[in-house]
């Protein structure tokens, strides 16, 4: 009989264990951080921004190398190009003695004859010509395309600072909504406590009926509230969910708790040594130079194009013999664009003045982010100093909580001290856990500012 039950025992404990692993899905920051980097589609469009422009410097490159054509042409003519007639009669017989010749007594007849040229042909070449010099605009195009690499290189690295910057707020959100449900919980505890003690004071007859509602009132209250912030996790939870790759599941937990971080001090790095890490002052430095690059691409169109080649050529003219004559050839080419530099210098003073612009709003761009440097960290300071004052608020809510629990125990107080007195400490708290919160925040960002923020 004992035999029967050990195949479903065994069953029933593997559901068991199955449904506790799946209660302890829990996830940390970092895995989370990774995950939404694999999943985002801005990150995926960045990496293959990196690929395309990749491309394009491989298709540069081949500017180095000889440009090879071929041209193939038949033509008819309803008129041959080339039409001669000779008429037909008697020409004299010549013996070899010149002498003879005006006196000739001997004639061999000729018949005439018409010539029709030109009328059909096929012609075929292949030439391959390679540039020596095209006024640097080859040299040029090349450190453009790896600029375009370098670009999108950077860009990639803004999208991959950007996705994890939102994954840090989403999950520090959620973090100190769950904390904030904890704080519910404990005071809902506490609350039940004084209600069990009012109603016991009023069935001996120490307190009215109205005491009795107000704590009833207040527990009415505490649970829509906490139902209210159940709704929301669940919500927050849905979207961090899809922002980090992952089918929503209602058992997921975020492992990561809101303990104290590094102090501002222990991050502090100089602003203007940060600004040398920002990938946007990279860009700003980049844009300068793509910027010069093109005033030089726009000089050398008007400077001489240089070049040698070789090439074959095939002809036919007579489709009769099925023969064809075929030839090959060296040649140099030089072009110079004269009467071009009429507008060139025109065209070249514009490329100058947007080279100045673009350097203009760098110089601008370095600016504005000294300032959102020295504005980051003058918000971490102030998110530290909140968590203190924060600390000290709540220790003074819990002192408070206790005297008017004492003071209500010895009927110095009436029951709705006691509740405001919970309900400071629980407001106090919540404070505190968005100070927290927010401090990650904050933190977070400054590394980010800086250029020091990384997975």
């Amino acid at each position: 009989m004992k035999k029967r039950y050990i195949a479903p025992i065994i069953i029933l404990c593997a559901f068991t264990g199955t449904i506790q692993l799946k209660a302890q899905a829990k996830y940390s920051l970092d895995d989370c951080k990774k995950m939404a980097l694999e999943y985002n589609r801005s990150i995926k469009n960045s990496r293959l921004e990196i690929e395309a422009a990749k491309q394009t410097k491989k298709n540069a490159f081949t500017g180095y190398f000889p440009k090879v054509s071929a041209t193939g042409m038949g033509f008819r003519f309803s008129d041959p190009l080339l039409e001669y007639n000779m008429p037909g009669g008697d020409l004299p017989v010549y013996d070899g003695n010149p002498a003879n010749l005006p006196g000739a007594t001997q004639f061999a007849y000729f018949p005439g004859i018409s010539l029709s040229l030109l009328d059909k042909a096929n012609i075929a070449a292949v030439t391959a010509v390679q540039p020596l010099y095209a006024g640097g605009r080859i040299v040029t195009g090349n450190k453009l395309a790896q600029l375009g690499v370098n670009v999108n290189q950077s860009r990639l690295i803004l999208s991959k600072s950007e996705v994890l910057l939102q994954t840090e707020e989403q999950y520090w959100g959620i973090v100190s909504l769950n904390e904030k449900l904890r704080t519910l919980h404990l005071a809902e505890g506490l609350l039940d406590t004084v209600y069990k003690q009012a109603n016991d004071s009023y069935r001996a007859g120490l307190i009215n009926r109205n005491d009795v509602m107000k704590v009833s009132i207040r527990q009415s209250e505490m649970r829509m509230n906490r139902l209210k912030l159940e709704n929301g996790i669940r919500l927050a939870m849905m979207a961090f969910s899809q922002h980090i790759g992952l089918a929503y599941d209602s058992t997921m937990v975020l492992s990561d708790t809101l303990v104290a971080s590094q102090s501002p001090d222990e991050v502090y790095l100089d602003a203007g040594q940060a600004l040398f890490h920002r990938e946007e002052y990279k860009l700003l430095q980049k844009s300068v130079e793509a910027e010069e690059l093109q005033t030089r691409l726009k000089i050398g169109e008007y400077l001489p194009e240089v070049g040698v080649g070789v090439g074959a050529v095939y002809y036919d003219y007579d489709f009769s013999n099925n023969k064809g004559t075929s030839n090959t050839m060296v040649f140099a080419s030089v072009k110079i664009p004269i009467s071009d530099w009429w507008g060139a210098s025109h065209a070249i003073k514009e490329k100058k003045f947007k080279e100045q612009i673009v350097r203009n709003n760098s110089r601008n761009g370095e600016e504005l982010l000294l300032l959102q440097i020295q504005k980051a960290w003058n918000e971490l300071n102030e998110a530290y100093k909140q968590i203190e004052v924060a600390n000290e608020t709540v220790a003074q809510a819990e002192e408070n909580l206790r005297i008017n629990s004492d003071n209500y125990k010895n009927g110095i107080v009436n029951i709705s001290d006691m509740l405001e007195a919970q309900m400071i400490l629980q407001q106090t708290r919540d404070e505190l856990t968005d100070a927290r919160s927010g401090y990650k925040i904050k933190l977070v960002t400054y590394l980010q500012v800086t250029g020091r923020y990384e997975l």
